[in-house]
């Protein structure tokens, strides 16, 4: 028997990434396939879909895509599913929209662009491995 059979890796925990623009799709996927199963999404709309198909660890999000911009799509995703943590990635808000949003969709937190690879795997990693916070 090989070495490696004795000890499977543990399964990686699932993530969602959703952006319109199929190149940052693939870039992301690369970085994060090596720690996560990804599984990535062109719309809210498709997102929604493959929400209800599996269960997701992290869910990161494109601010602006059209059809549904990503903040609406992870207040919706708060709400169904509140144990999931979220990440908003944006090129463009006001501080007063981002700390509203911020608390609107209860981000783990909010990445702007351009973002590099190493924050944005260094980002997920924390929010997959952080645990919800104990009720009263």
């Amino acid at each position: 028997m090989h070495p490696a059979d004795e000890n499977p890796a543990p399964p990686k925990d699932s993530i969602l990434v959703i952006d319109d623009e199929q190149p940052i799709l693939d870039t992301f996927q690369a970085a994060l396939s090596p720690y996560f199963e990804v599984s990535t999404a062109t719309s809210a709309r498709e997102a929604d879909f493959l929400l209800r198909k599996k269960e997701f660890k992290v869910v990161i999000s494109d601010h602006l895509m059209p059809g549904g911009n990503g903040m609406s799509f992870l207040v919706r995703a708060r709400e169904e599913f509140p144990k999931m943590k979220r990440i908003l990635v944006t090129g463009y808000m006001k501080p007063e929209m981002l700390i509203r949003s911020v608390n609107e969709a209860a981000l783990y937190r909010y990445l702007l662009k351009p973002v590099t690879l190493g924050e944005l795997i260094k980002v997920v990693r924390e929010a997959a491995r952080s645990e919800e916070p104990k009720g009263p």
